[in-house]
């Protein structure tokens, strides 16, 4: 049978934007990176060039975009000849992933019908144009909150990374835009006195954007209003002078008789709109800590948690709080917050370090007498028990407007006794605990940073090569702390460079040490989380560290912890309370790398290695059961069950072969990387039948390059522990692989062994498959006698081991050596019989692979209605097993039917179909057969041109592979070849 694979793209977990809409609704942001989010799950947007499509398409606001005009927007006046295809193709791309009800087409174009609040744009300038409302009403305080708002929506550079010269006209657009907004605010700033909290800001603007006067003019207006005449009066005169060495022009007339103003101390200018009132007669604490000067990133964050505290200014308490792992930067972002939201609370801030990670939390009665000390109370006047220092505590904030930073909090229990309850007042709570108990909170859980980020972290610090970096920030897992420490070591030692600390960093076992400067260390901070867990947490927390899987399920947790499922849910979730596991979707549960590396030292400190050995094997049992039940399922009569290692531990069942199917898939991930770190004879065993009974995994064109890997490192084992069988299986797996990618040679090499070693210890599994594989190799490099041969012997040792659903698959196969050597009626009679067989055991997908057979015969018979037939349902069986690459070449077929029913142009449109869904899943060489007979149909309809393109790139990719094809697709380019 033909074969194919290829990877499937994971989108890591990101976070979607606040705004209005149903759980389920779209939403989309510009104002950033362009992304789509479905609820709160990030949707893949695709290629860069997808990115710009969908792009167009929102920034018309529901308009719809011609062709024409996408293509202009794509590749201005230089457009390829096969853009009108690829903006098509891009275009049903996004509709399987949006929907067809939200981009449509119409009028010979495309549009996106969404909600006005659905797009942060939209909303954006709906935010505005309440600002200006706000304005002119005289409400300077709610317009500066709302532009800051709109300010926040932003996410780094607008339209970040989409190419093409519409994307960079609008990116200009909306910079321009966010300068002018920018400029707003600080023109209210300066309107109610906030002054002298501007300067920094207008310093750093004026720098960034010399030329641009109007900002200029606000830093002299802020300086002079905070005392600082001089410093303003330089303002001006660097302005005149660069003004007139970059563009040979004065200032404008209103910088000119602001410079005159300043000159005679003008008091109107030096009182602000809003004149501030006196400061009240109360202490004004203001306790926080400095912020860091390179604060990097989480803008999102942010901006979120900065809305949440300016609505303090309101009728409500806001209470925020930010959970997160050890050294994840959650006392940065607090700190650096409540340091942008001071000016909201003019009355002063309070902070306390609540040692909550540590062994001895701080006593609330001990930090609410050291609040009421900093708010003004006499010692004589604190009361003693705890109820009483609250209500004073309460009773002291009524009227006031403060801020409270309660930071590294052990619960809610804890902070209950310190939150203000007061209008006007706000408390921010970090934890590595999520405050689902605290009523009222706005919950933040703050995630490692995102690869940028972290890159512009670690160069801030120590500045360094960007590869290099990455590597660095990589082996930290994005975590902040782990980062600032690696950047601190660097900067400490000034014969390393950065690459000599990636390489130090690379070797995980070693990984914890090396992360630890002075006294921060990643290990001491994972350890205080760790050491508050309970024993049959902790146990659980070492134990599922052990397993190299991405992510893992709880009903896969369940199995390595050996626990009954509901109570592995209730550890499970109590670690993600904590901050030590991540709850990567419903049911689905992750560590942070550094955390893994730091649960496997536990592991190794605190666990037996007999019981971690076993956590492991029943890990594979888990898997091992539960695929085979997969496997019989979408195979019924297969002798796999039969042949296959024992497991001591059961797996799932289905009810049907698509919740089978969604398993297979949703798991691939896992259960391979289990393959790969399964060790020992029984493991080996295990493994090779693991990976056996996921062959849909190599054939769908889903994770070929994972599963090839995996086949690699079994056989490797198998071979070096002297395992005949378990190699000659693994053999058979890594044959299955190497045929997806067309790389015959080494699949005829791995299968030969295979046979060999089946025949030494008589195995019948590979003694079956072994042959038909080398029938199928034969077939493609145009041995047809020698394939026949193979085909015929895989034919009776399938009869004879009473494989039945093997047998069909050898005489299908043998159907296409019999369709090679001109033998059309034996072709037809041979599919047939294939087809029987499976319809008879009830083999919905192996079936359509006898009806695709049978479809290659009839084609070549000349009965083109009957072949068109079978291969259109062969393909709606592919499609509905996620086999990509059977639908991939399904639809190739079809295009051959129609080259050979004189229907060139038809032929054409669906080896380009075939080209779209092939691209990116592995299986170059059946890619080349397709550009083949799409160069012959472009011939045939007077592309000539196109058409050597066409077969130039088959020749490319047959000749990179060493295929039989090569001399064939010479002769079609003979005419342009040189001699």
């Amino acid at each position: 049978m033909d074969r194919d694979s290829g990877p499937r793209v994971r989108v890591p977990e990101q976070r979607a934007p606040e705004k209005p809409g149903t759980a389920d609704a779209l939403r989309f942001t510009v104002l950033g990176p362009v992304r789509a989010w479905r609820g709160s799950e990030l949707l893949s947007s695709g290629s860069p060039q997808q990115r710009a499509l969908l792009t167009a398409l929102l920034l018309r606001e529901g308009r719809t975009a011609t062709a024409g005009e996408l293509i202009d927007a794509f590749w201005g006046e230089d457009p390829p000849s096969q853009a009108l295809a690829t903006i098509r193709t891009y275009a049903s791309r996004l509709r399987k992933i949006l929907g067809q009800d939200t981009l449509v087409s119409e009028s010979g174009g495309y549009a996106i019908r969404i909600d006005r609040g659905a797009l942060d744009l939209t909303l954006a300038q709906d935010l505005s144009a309440e600002a200006e409302k706000a304005r002119a009403a005289g409400d300077r305080c709610q317009a500066r909150t709302l532009i800051n708002k709109v300010l926040g929506l932003w996410d780094g550079e607008a339209l970040a990374s989409v190419p093409g010269p519409y994307a960079d006209n609008q990116r200009t657009r909306l910079e321009e835009w966010r300068l002018q907004l920018t400029e707003t605010r600080l023109d209210l700033d300066l309107e109610v006195g906030c002054h002298a909290e501007a300067v920094s800001e207008l310093t750093a603007l004026t720098a960034a954007h010399p030329l641009r006067e109007r900002l200029r003019e606000l830093l002299m207006v802020a300086l002079y209003r905070s005392g600082r005449q001089a410093e303003a009066l330089a303002v001006y005169a660097d302005t005149r002078r660069l003004l007139a060495e970059e563009l040979g022009v004065d200032p404008r007339p209103e910088l000119a008789q602001l410079q005159q103003r300043i000159l005679r101390a003008d008091d109107e200018l030096a009182r602000p709109a809003d004149e501030p009132a006196p400061a009240p007669a109360p202490l004004k604490p203001a306790q926080l800590p400095a912020t860091v000067p390179d604060f990097t990133g989480r803008s999102a964050f942010v901006a979120e948690l900065s809305g949440r505290l300016a609505t303090a200014e309101g009728s409500v308490m806001a209470v925020s709080a930010v959970a997160g792992i050890g050294g994840v930067g959650k006392t940065t972002l607090a700190v650096h917050v409540a340091h942008q939201a001071r000016k909201h609370f003019p009355d002063g801030q309070l902070y306390v370090d609540l040692q909550g990670a540590g062994a001895r939390a701080a006593e609330p009665e001990t930090v609410l007498g050291s609040f009421l000390r900093a708010l003004g109370t006499a010692d004589s006047a604190i009361p003693d028990t705890l109820d009483e220092r609250a209500a004073l505590y309460r009773s002291t904030l009524d009227g006031r407007r403060i801020l409270i930073l309660l930071d590294n909090a052990h619960d809610a229990a804890q902070i209950r006794p310190l939150l203000p309850g007061t209008p006007g007042c706000a408390a921010l709570v970090t934890s590595r605990v999520r405050m689902v108990d605290l009523a009222g909170a706005h919950l933040v859980d703050l995630d490692v940073m995102s690869p940028e980020e972290a890159l512009q972290l670690f160069t801030r610090i120590v500045g360094s090569e960007r590869e290099a970096a990455l590597d660095v920030v990589a082996a930290c897992g994005f975590l902040p702390l782990a980062i600032r420490i690696a950047a601190s070591r660097l900067a400490a030692r000034r014969t390393w460079t950065v690459s000599v600390l990636a390489a130090k960093l690379a070797d995980e076992r070693r990984r914890l040490d090396e992360l630890q400067a002075g006294d921060l260390a990643v290990k001491a901070t994972f350890e205080l989380g760790y050491g508050q867990l309970e024993p049959a947490q902790a146990r659980a927390f070492r134990l599922l560290g052990l397993a190299d899987g991405p992510d893992i399920s709880l009903a896969a947790a369940a199995a390595l912890l050996n626990l009954d499922p509901h109570v592995a849910e209730d550890l499970l979730e109590a670690l993600v309370d904590t901050s030590l596991v991540e709850s990567a979707a419903p049911g689905r549960y992750r560590y942070h790398d550094l955390v893994r590396l730091y649960a496997r030292a536990c592991a190794e400190r605190d666990e037996r290695a007999a019981e971690r050995e076993s956590a492991l094997s029943r890990l594979l049992d888990f898997y091992l059961a539960t695929a085979a039940g997969v496997y019989a399922l979408e195979r019924p009569g297969d002798r796999l069950a039969d042949h296959r290692e024992p497991t001591q531990y059961s797996g799932l069942t289905f009810a049907d072969r698509h919740s089978a199917q969604d398993w297979l898939y949703t798991e691939a991930n896992s259960l391979l990387a289990c393959v790969r770190q399964s060790s020992g004879p029984g493991a080996v065993r295990r493994a090779v039948d693991l990976l056996w009974a996921t062959k849909d995994l190599a054939e769908s064109g889903a994770n070929s390059k994972q599963y090839e890997a995996a086949a690699i490192t079994m056989r490797d084992l198998a071979r070096s522990s002297d395992d005949a069988r378990a190699e000659g299986r693994a053999l058979i797996t890594l044959t299955n692989a190497r045929l997806v990618a067309g790389r015959f040679d080494q699949a005829e090499r791995d299968a030969q062994r295979a046979m060999r070693l089946a025949r030494a210890v008589d195995d019948p599994l590979p003694s079956c498959w072994a042959p038909n594989d080398l029938g199928i190799i034969a077939l493609y490099q145009n041995r047809h006698a020698e394939g026949e041969a193979y085909l015929e012997q895989a034919i009776a040792n399938f009869r004879a081991d009473g494989n039945r659903p093997g047998e069909a698959s050898a005489l299908c196969n043998l159907s296409r050596i019999h369709l090679a050597m001109g033998n059309t009626t034996s072709a037809v009679s041979l599919a047939q019989q294939g087809i029987d067989i499976y319809d008879e055991l009830g083999h919905a997908l192996r079936g359509a692979n006898g009806r695709y057979a049978l479809g290659l015969a009839l084609t070549q018979s000349g009965r083109f209605a009957d072949a068109t037939e079978q291969l259109h349902n062969a393909l709606a069986v592919f499609r509905d097993s996620r086999q990509r690459l059977w639908e991939g070449m399904a639809t190739f077929r079809l295009a051959e039917v129609d080259l050979a029913a004189g229907l060139p142009a038809q032929a054409a449109t669906k080896a380009e179909q075939a080209l779209a869904v092939l691209r990116g899943i592995g299986g170059e060489w059946r890619r080349g057969n397709v550009l083949t007979v799409l160069g012959q149909a472009l011939k045939d309809i007077g592309q000539p041109g196109r058409a050597q393109v066409c077969w130039r790139e088959a020749l490319d990719i047959y000749e990179a592979l060493g295929s039989a094809e090569v001399e064939a697709v010479r002769k079609l380019l003979a005419p342009t070849l040189p001699a």
